[in-house]
């Protein structure tokens, strides 16, 4: 089983940044595919951003160059940093584990990101 812990949401100004973290206890990185998602009010969950084997990054469209994930592997911990953030970033974010060549899948219990004036 594993434990995922969100941090790091709150209000922001658009154009403002924010860091997420993702506190893990994943003992490897390299057998699992971290990511992020959001949830927005009336809307399906969707991938913001991932890393799989703990260094390739894959990022969804309308976040590319704005929002960077990472993992600090000392401190069992993934990120996101995000910059110039928007009004249509508002959303829940959760961190997800999944195990690869598995069914092993992990959500934590989300932190919520609001973008506003």
């Amino acid at each position: 089983q594993v434990q995922l812990v969100e941090s790091g949401g709150g209000l922001v100004q658009p154009g403002g940044s924010l860091r997420l973290s993702c506190a893990t206890s994943v003992r490897s990185f390299t057998i699992y595919v971290m990511g992020w998602y959001r949830q927005a009010p009336g809307k399906q969950r969707e991938l913001v951003a991932s890393i799989t084997g703990g260094d390739s990054t894959n990022y969804e469209g309308s976040v590319k160059g704005r929002f960077t994930i990472s993992i600090d592997n000392a401190k069992n911990t993934v990120y996101l940093q995000m910059n110039s953030l928007e009004p249509e970033d508002t959303a829940v974010y959760y961190c997800n584990a999944q195990r690869l060549y598995s069914r092993d899948n992990y959500w934590g219990q989300g932190t919520q990101v609001t973008v506003s004036s």
